[in-house]
C-alpha cells in the first residue's frame, strides 16, 4: 500500500508546506494570527498548534516521541507562544525527515493498537492506514490555515505536491 519512499516524500512535502505557511503567517501580527476565523480550531495559530499536537501524538505511537500532555480539546492552545510554536514545528519536521530515512518495509506491516482519547476506546487499524492518516491530517488542516491566511491578506506559495522543489531537504 505505502512504502518508505512514500513516507520520505510526504515528510519532505510536510516540511516544505510548513515553512510556506509559517512564513506567510509571519507576515501577520499576533492579533491576526490569533483572530477566530471560524475554523474548527478557530485561529491560524490554534490550527497550527493542533497540527503539531496531532503529529506529536501519532509519532509517539510510531517513533517513540513524547506524547502531548493536552487532550485533543485543548490541542489548539497547547503551544501558545508563536516563537515556541515555530521552533517546535521545525524540530518536528526534522524528526519526521529522520524517521522517514530510517523506516523499513517491515515497519509498515501489521496493525497498530492504541487507545483513542477522542473516541474513548481501544483501536486497532493497519499501520499503513495510520501513517497515511498523519499526512492526511496535516494536509487537511493546512488547507484550513491556507484559507485563513489568504483571507487575512497573507500570500502563501504553491501547495501542490508535484511542485515540491527538487532540492528540498532530502
Amino acid at each position: 500500500m505505502i512504502t518508505p519512499a512514500y513516507i520520505q516524500t510526504m515528510a519532505r512535502y510536510n516540511a516544505w508546506q510548513n515553512r510556506n505557511l509559517y512564513g506567510a503567517a509571519d507576515t501577520l501580527d499576533e492579533a491576526a494570527r490569533q483572530k477566530d476565523r471560524g475554523a474548527f480550531f478557530g485561529s491560524i495559530h490554534n490550527t497550527l498548534s493542533h497540527i503539531l499536537w496531532g503529529d506529536t501524538l501519532w509519532m509517539s505511537r510510531f517513533d517513540g516521541w513524547e506524547p502531548p500532555e493536552a487532550p485533543i480539546g485543548d490541542s489548539g492552545g497547547s503551544v501558545t507562544d508563536w516563537g515556541e510554536l515555530k521552533r517546535a514545528r521545525l524540530e518536528a519536521d526534522a524528526r519526521f525527515m529522520d524517521w522517514g530515512a530510517r523506516v523499513q518495509p517491515a515497519d509498515l506491516r501489521g496493525d497498530l493498537a492504541w487507545y483513542s482519547g477522542a473516541l474513548q476506546r481501544d483501536m486497532v487499524k493497519p499501520r499503513t492506514i495510520c501513517i497515511m492518516q498523519i499526512f492526511n491530517h496535516q494536509t487537511h488542516h493546512r488547507g484550513q490555515v491556507h484559507a485563513m491566511l489568504t483571507a487575512a491578506g497573507a500570500k502563501p506559495h504553491d501547495t501542490d505536491l508535484p511542485f515540491i522543489p527538487e532540492d528540498e531537504a532530502q
